[in-house]
């Protein structure tokens, strides 16, 4: 398990509508990163993490330049470093950033019946998972991933995210 002062995480707002539905949207993003991250496989090393809450259109662009898909998505990860890689010792591991996109974040928490800062948590401790190499691509890396999201935000008082599956 890493230390609380070995995270360090950067939460910047692109996008006003997170502010204004979701009172307190950086610190609960920072939260939900820290959770994660601190149960990290890698534990030990200081990690470092970006957050950047934006709008569907800016994640659209994002979506569509790095994975050829012309649709925002609600998260996307983009790691800076392999899974497992370390620098010198006592260096930080550089992991990456995560991008949220607002309107499609909030249409999945009202669609599943969900408050938007539990989805938003959610969201974010998946993808800091994302960061370090967890996969959903099938059953058994989905079962494994769901399983250890749903432990984190367990941490954070947050229901099991996909009680309608287990």
């Amino acid at each position: 398990m890493r230390e609380a002062e070995a995270i360090c995480v950067e939460v910047s707002v692109s996008c006003d509508a997170w502010l204004a539905a979701c009172p307190g949207a950086e610190a609960i993003a920072e939260a939900a990163a820290r959770a994660a991250l601190a149960e990290a496989p890698e534990g030990g090393a200081p990690a470092v993490a970006g957050v950047i809450l934006t709008d569907d259109a800016e994640q659209r662009q994002l979506n569509r330049t790095y994975r050829g898909k012309d649709s925002p998505t609600n998260v996307l990860s983009f790691a800076m470093t392999e899974p497992g890689a370390l620098g010198p010792p006592g260096s930080p591991v550089l992991l990456g950033d995560l991008v949220l996109a607002f309107e499609t974040v909030a249409r999945e928490a009202a669609e599943q019946d969900k408050l938007l800062a539990d989805h938003l948590r959610h969201l974010v401790v998946h993808g800091v998972l994302h960061l370090f190499g967890f996969d959903h691509e099938t059953d058994t890396e989905a079962a494994t991933m769901e399983a250890r999201e749903t432990a984190i935000l367990k941490g954070l008082g947050v229901p099991p995210p996909y009680r309608d599956t287990m």
